[in-house]
């Protein structure tokens, strides 16, 4: 049985359905922290499990009889994330899974100015130390986050952030189908994959041009100094940790750690990943 994580979010969610078109539903197993919201799954045949990875005990009954288990990374900020990765992980492991499948990040690294990238590097060297085999899948980071800075965008005619530096935006769609793959093809080395990117980068004043030429209207992109942004945004009502989170993402990206792309993505699921410039496009005209 291929024992998904995470099974009704973004990323999560859209594997599943990606799995189901490879393999019987009742080859597939969901650990969701609701399983009322996992109706659907279970109707068409899904075995619905809860687990709670800042529970551990629940994962003993999600995963049950498990093969594989891909573990959808915690959406946790702070240490508390690589806890409950970690113990996710020896939950699989204690299941007797035989192989272990993680979603990480491109920009893994334990030196890393995004926490979340330190979060994955930690993850990745537990799992790597439990013996049992893996693969790590550095994904790209997701082109979603832009929508929020569209809005702004749109109202103001300005995108006024910290510097940055370009990034290889990637679509969920695509890294869902190339986990699917992954799931489903065990012949894979085990490790961390290459980096799963889009095929091209996009910063800022790129992003501004894009919605110019969407929009109609200009929209200038306006560089402002990390401390006075910060400042900013907790003015109107961001939380303080939340702004320093966020300023850690522009602070890595002028660094150059998401600048990476890679055709691996593409090769796994035979196609033509969807572009960062497309993607945008796409978000800018639904906000029309």
């Amino acid at each position: 049985m291929i024992v998904i994580t995470g099974a009704t979010g973004q990323l999560g969610s859209r594997i599943v359905a990606e799995v189901l078109r490879r393999v019987p539903a009742p080859a597939v197993g969901v650990s969701v922290t609701d399983p009322a919201k996992a109706t659907a799954l279970k109707a068409r045949g899904v075995r619905v499990r809860r687990g709670d990875f800042t529970n551990p005990a629940t994962l003993a009954d999600a995963f049950e009889g498990t093969d594989q288990v891909l573990i959808v990374s915690a959406a946790i900020r702070g240490a508390g994330a690589i806890d409950a990765n970690i113990g996710a992980i020896d939950a699989a492991t204690a299941a007797g899974a035989r192989r272990i499948l993680y979603t990480s990040h491109q920009g893994a690294s334990t030196d890393s100015l995004f926490p979340p990238m330190i979060t994955h590097a930690r993850t990745e060297e537990h799992l790597a130390a439990v013996g049992v085999p893996y693969v790590a899948l550095r994904n790209g980071f997701y082109s979603s986050t832009l929508r929020y800075y569209l809005d702004e965008a749109r109202a103001t005619g300005r995108l006024v952030l910290p510097a940055d530096g370009p990034v290889s935006w990637t679509g969920h769609d695509d890294l869902a189908a190339a986990a699917a793959v992954l799931l489903t093809d065990d012949s894979v080395a085990a490790g961390p994959t290459a980096p799963l990117t889009a095929p091209s980068t996009l910063d800022f004043a790129a992003v501004a041009t894009v919605a110019s030429e969407v929009t109609g209207r200009e929209v200038t992109r306006v560089v402002v100094d990390d401390e006075e942004w910060l400042r900013e945004a907790v003015s109107r009502g961001m939380p303080r940790a939340a702004a320093e989170f966020n300023l850690g993402m522009f602070r890595a990206a002028r660094r150059g750690e998401f600048e990476v792309t890679d055709p691996t993505l593409e090769k796994l699921i035979g196609c033509r990943a969807e572009s960062v410039h497309a993607s945008l496009r796409s978000m800018l005209a639904a906000r029309r």
